[in-house]
């Protein structure tokens, strides 16, 4: 992905979620510069990746697939010790026909919710013990403390206020409904590795890369620079 192509994703996903009436934490407004001076004091944010998150997946198609995420808090599945924080939350915005590929997660259990918007859609199957999918099992979610019992690949529709809980080993992809806007998306769940949770049914990567043809209006989670040494 081009740095200027970020660069306006992250300008717009500002504007989107302050008119969802989302007010995102201080770091989403930290610049690099800003970024420079930062000591240990910000070894979290570092060390979990909190903050920006633009991905294509590496498949160079962000229209069709990719999402826009902010990453608000993370503890660590690889240090309890350190990061004893046993939950997540990020906010994600899905555009109207941009999926979000079909992946599952090995560890991760999560809901997610419509905060506002348009409707989301999301599609569900069983993960085979062999971590293919199972396309004939029916599928048990639960939808704001409902139960449902589901035909392998249903398209289940969230709206605002609506949500789904995902338990690991569940594939799930999604995107906003053509036709109903783009969609102000949470996620709470259990600690989040971005590196080594994910199951993606087709192979991608998870992080983009990056093309710099301009300098960075906001670092992404991935890009920030070691402690500044006192």
């Amino acid at each position: 992905m081009r740095r200027s192509e970020i660069n306006s994703l992250i300008r717009q996903a500002l504007d989107f979620t302050k008119a969802q009436g989302f007010v995102l934490p201080p770091l989403a407004d930290w610049t690099p510069e800003e970024w420079a001076a930062k000591g240990r004091e910000c070894d979290e944010i570092r060390d979990n990746m909190l903050g920006w998150d633009v991905t294509d997946y590496g498949l160079g198609r962000f229209d069709r697939v990719g999402l826009v995420l902010f990453t608000i808090r993370n503890g660590s599945q690889k240090d309890p010790e350190r990061y004893p924080k046993p939950y997540a939350e990020k906010i994600l915005i899905s555009r109207e026909n941009q999926v979000c590929p079909m992946h599952f997660h090995w560890h991760k259990r999560e809901d997610i919710i419509n905060r506002g918007g348009g409707v989301l859609e999301m599609q569900l199957f069983n993960s085979r013990p062999d971590g293919e999918l199972d396309r004939e099992g029916d599928v048990t979610v639960s939808s704001d403390g409902v139960r449902l019992t589901l035909p392998a690949g249903t398209v289940l529709p969230l709206r605002p206020g609506q949500s789904v809980t995902l338990t690991p080993g569940l594939y799930h992809a999604f995107w906003a409904q053509k036709g109903s806007g783009p969609v102000l998306i949470g996620e709470v769940s259990q600690c989040n590795d971005d590196l080594t949770d994910n199951r993606f049914y087709e192979p991608m990567g998870r992080f983009p890369t990056v093309e710099e043809d301009e300098p960075p209006f906001r670092l992404l989670c991935s890009e920030y620079p070691p402690a500044r040494e006192e």
